[in-house]
């Protein structure tokens, strides 16, 4: 009990420092670097979502990106048409998309490997032709006027809090689940435990991030295209958590971090950046096959680190 109070103490002094950067720093703050920092804090909530499902559940999805666009979407929707204020359309939005998560996984979690990488994929391609056909969302020409409300602060918070939910969700006995149907969902099954509800949880959960993601993203700019949400955004998606180490939470964001901030940085050689791009993602497959952290936590490497380091000052 008392580690879990210090647990939650430890969470509202960071979201205490997070917007005391953004009250105090922020607006000194160089504009065009904010801007990376919100939206690396964005992808970064759809990739906690995609890594649960895909990481630790074992459920290959290329529809994350169709979540993101329920969530922008119906938060877009409430906030022009109703006036809802943004923080609770964006929950809202997370809500419709763990629906959609929830009605996509239910008939096709029964299926496996590319059947339902098919599946998702189709999902996404489904809900980018409903939106451009959906004179209500602003059609293909996009959902503008919105209010601007997502900064660095509540960026990051949601970053915060999706992460300890989802740490604490994987240490716990549900959690313990979703890895078990990972690595042998036959043995799982047998031990009388219903799979298939497992999984259609896990993609409920991971949709619902995407969708708080797609939600700031909405609130961002004040606008909404079909175009954010394409399959090349659930390709990059699941490119983050590969590489991150798909048994892993804290690798799939530290990948997710490279990964969204490393094309700006290549801005000044903006001829050769996507070369450089696409090399180092290469690169990173060839050497570490098993992603960045595979299935290890963050935590775990820094305390090996220390553990060796203390062997070798003993000797």
């Amino acid at each position: 009990m008392a580690a879990a109070w210090k647990g939650y103490l430890l969470l509202a002094l960071a979201i205490a420092a997070v917007w005391a950067i953004e009250l105090l720093a922020i607006p000194w703050t160089d504009a065009y670097l904010t801007d990376i920092v919100v939206r690396v804090g964005i992808n970064l909530l759809a990739v906690m979502g995609l890594a649960l499902v895909l990481g630790f559940t074992g459920q290959f999805s290329l529809g994350h990106a169709g979540f993101m666009a329920v969530g922008a979407y119906t938060a877009g929707a409430l906030a022009f048409y109703l006036s809802v204020p943004p923080i609770p359309a964006i929950l809202v939005g997370g809500a419709a998309a763990a629906l959609a998560g929830f009605a996509v996984g239910l008939p096709s979690l029964r299926l496996v490997g590319d059947y339902l990488a098919v599946v998702t994929l189709g999902f996404n391609g489904i809900i980018i032709v409903v939106i451009q056909n959906a004179e209500f969302l602003g059609s293909a020409t996009g959902l503008v006027g919105l209010p601007v409300a997502t900064n660095f602060g509540w960026t990051w918070t949601f970053v915060l809090l999706g992460g300890v939910f989802l740490r604490n969700l994987l240490s716990s006995a549900p959690g313990r689940v979703f890895e078990a149907v990972r690595d042998n969902e036959i043995a799982t099954r047998s031990l009388g435990i219903d799979t298939t509800r497992v999984k259609v949880t896990a993609f409920a959960l991971g949709a619902f991030w995407a969708g708080v993601a797609g939600g700031l993203l909405a609130f961002y700019r004040g606008s909404i295209f079909p175009s954010q949400f394409q399959y090349d955004r659930s390709i990059e998606l699941l490119a983050m958590v590969v590489l991150g180490g798909t048994g892993s939470l804290s690798g799939p964001l530290i990948a997710g971090t490279v990964l969204s901030a490393l094309p700006e940085l290549l801005r000044p050689i903006a001829e050769y950046r996507m070369v450089i791009y696409s090399l180092l993602l290469i690169g990173m497959m060839i050497l570490r096959p098993s992603g960045l952290l595979g299935n290890h936590e963050l935590t775990d490497v820094v305390r090996a680190v220390f553990r060796r380091r203390a062997a070798r000052n003993a000797s």
